[in-house]
């Protein structure tokens, strides 16, 4: 056996020093929710455990896993969520090669999913599976204590997101429940993971507050004729606010059509059964909580239908196109806004409940329905809307332009002691803007203008052939 040799202590430069090798373990770098689950709705037992289901996109499961929003401590991480479209219960499958903590910790799986679907989740497979029997009857027995609206819509018809219309669904219902309804705030907490994962930026409503409504659309089965079952194809919540003396208003939170049934025209026809609850009762007016783009165009588009056969808003469109077709608008120094007479906005109101804010974005496109030929009054329309969209975002300038605000000592209300001028230079609240800043506004403010005449453009065409 050979030893091992010293190394000479006479030259200790005859031979590299040696570096010791430090490994680092990889740190987990964890996996994004949306790339380890899939969500199926299901509506029967057979289809439990395969991928006959429809599958559902979430808005964000980021939000639930994790400071960063995503999972870790796993390998090969794969889970696959059922929930049943009969009684809204879920159950989820996870399956994973293994676990290990490099670094971040292993997430708590459990209590992830448990913030999402809550007491709905069940842990035990066959225990789902028991409540597509048990629970068959979950909608109707809930739809049982409300109130049924009558489902004659106020044109007859219910209009389809792409355009067209068709007749109402005889076997459609539009049940209307208050949440302090024990019945109503139990289906409610059933709907809540699918309102935290398909509507943006969305929060459970106070199922003990009876203010809140509940409308619910529901589809007779037809497999069953010998029992009466509903299936539940999306839901509204609306809030119903005093007002002073004896009125009341309507507030739009929540509308969610669940994903098999969406892009056939429901969403268009709760819309309109709603708009129907607040003429028939009179209430002040129908508005919507943050209405997201998409739900915003089916709401013109309803809008806008109900308004051309509004005689009082179409006297006052011609006359504001006719005012609009009399001359170059952009080559003036002032430009006219082209607003709505205030009586018509009230007219509006009072017989469509519709609101003010709401009006003005369908009047633009009344306005655009109106322009005949079109080509050759697009530059004025564009004008009237760039000019529009600049008084929204940056305010009037005959009001604005040249004020500043400054604080001032005051011994009675510090809060509310300030002093308002002129001043005589071209400065804003004493702010000058650069030249880049102007130009970095100006292409902002015409993506807003661009992207508003594109909508415009999309909703006239699914209101009118004129304009395809």
């Amino acid at each position: 056996m050979g030893q091992k040799q010293q190394p000479s202590s006479a030259d200790p430069l005859s031979e590299p020093k040696k570096k010791r090798r430090v490994v680092f373990s990889n740190i987990d770098a964890g996996v994004e929710p949306s790339d380890c689950i899939k969500i199926y709705l299901v509506s029967k037992k057979e289809e439990v455990g395969t991928s006959d289901g429809f599958c559902i996109s979430p808005v964000d499961l980021s939000s639930f896993f994790e400071e960063d929003g995503k999972i870790y401590g796993y390998q090969e991480l794969k889970i696959t969520i059922w929930v049943s479209s009969i009684s809204f219960h879920a159950y989820a499958d996870i399956t994973f090669q293994g676990t290990s903590d490099r670094g971040k910790g292993i997430t708590d799986l459990k209590s992830a999913l448990e913030k999402i679907f809550g007491e709905t989740l069940l842990e035990n497979k066959d225990d789902f599976l028991q409540t597509f029997s048990t629970e068959n009857n979950f909608i109707s027995s809930v739809v049982s204590n409300g109130e049924k609206l009558p489902t004659q819509a106020s044109n007859g018809h219910t209009s389809n997101f792409d355009g067209n219309s068709e007749p109402a669904s005889s076997d459609l219902e539009v049940v209307r429940m208050v949440v302090g309804n024990s019945a109503a705030g139990h289906l409610y907490s059933h709907l809540v993971p699918l309102v935290l994962l398909l509507v943006d930026g969305s929060n459970p409503i106070d199922v003990t507050d009876p203010s809140w409504e509940l409308y619910l659309l529901t589809q007779k089965k037809t497999d069953q004729p010998e029992t009466t079952q509903h299936l539940l194809l999306g839901f509204a919540a609306v809030y119903r606010f005093y007002r002073y003396p004896d009125g009341s208003r309507l507030r739009l939170s929540q509308i969610l059509v669940l994903p098999p049934y969406q892009h056939k025209g429901n969403g268009s026809y709760l819309v309109e059964m709603l708009s129907n609850v607040a003429i028939s009762e009179n209430v002040y007016d129908l508005t919507v909580e943050e209405p997201l783009d998409y739900f915003q165009h089916v709401r013109t588009s309803f809008d806008v239908k109900r308004l051309l056969a509004f005689d009082p808003v179409q006297s006052a469109v011609k006359s504001a196109v006719m005012c609009l077709k009399q001359g170059k608008l952009s080559k003036k120094t002032h430009v006219p806004q082209f607003l709505p007479p205030p009586e018509v906005v009230e007219d509006v109101r009072k017989t469509l409940k519709i609101n003010k804010k709401q009006f003005l974005r369908c009047w633009e496109i009344l306005i655009y329905l109106g322009l005949d030929p079109l080509e050759k009054h697009m530059e004025d329309y564009v004008t009237i809307i760039s000019n529009r969209v600049k008084t929204d975002i940056l305010g009037k300038d005959s009001e604005t332009a040249g004020k500043q605000v400054i604080d001032v000592p005051s011994p009675h209300d510090e809060e509310m002691s300030f002093v308002m001028f002129r001043s005589q230079n071209d400065k804003v609240g004493g702010v000058q803007m650069d030249e880049d800043q102007t130009k970095t506004q100006g292409e902002q403010l015409q993506q807003l203008v661009d992207e508003r005449i594109k909508e415009v453009k999309l909703i006239a065409q699914k209101v009118s052939q004129k304009h395809v």
